[in-house]
């Protein structure tokens, strides 16, 4: 069973809650998201934001920061096979009830089907709110190119 090893990120002014599935071994070994380089949400983001593309954490959180963007993960511990999301079984999902009370937030995203499935069956119904499934940022969903992403995550700009 692995845990997830870092918090997530918000704040009092965070107004959109973007969860993935959960970490990959490279965010994880950096323990902040996204830290795959072929994952493309930072470009996405960035694209989306119309800000320059973040290559540090400190610039990560920032470009979160500035656009009210708040990041966590659905699953808090899981059995996973490297970073493959079809080989998570035995599923604790995350409490975001804690990002909720403590932030603005207005939406709720989930960044893939994976993500999607796991807070429809645990959290949805916890928490009365519904998550706009968004196509993965993940180099596995290579039948989505850069643009038609950035096209779909416009959604999130509030």
């Amino acid at each position: 069973m692995i845990s997830h090893p870092f918090p997530p990120f918000f704040d009092k002014d965070s107004k959109v809650l973007i969860l993935g599935s959960f970490p990959s071994v490279k965010s994880r070994e950096q323990m902040f998201f996204y830290g795959h380089p072929q994952n493309r949400f930072w470009k996405v983001i960035a694209a989306v934001t119309e800000s320059k593309l973040p290559v540090t954490i400190k610039e990560k959180k920032e470009l979160l920061k500035n656009n009210h963007i708040a990041l966590w993960d659905v699953i808090a511990s899981c059995e996973i096979t490297g970073s493959s999301d079809s080989s998570i079984k035995d599923v604790v999902p995350n409490d975001i009830s804690e990002i909720i009370k403590n932030s603005d937030i207005k939406y709720i995203f989930v960044n893939g089907k994976t993500a999607e499935k796991y807070y429809n069956k645990y959290i949805r119904e916890a928490i009365g709110r519904e998550a706009v499934c968004l196509p993965s940022t993940s180099p596995a969903n290579a039948g989505w190119s850069f643009e038609r992403l950035v096209d779909a995550w416009k959604v999130i700009k509030v």
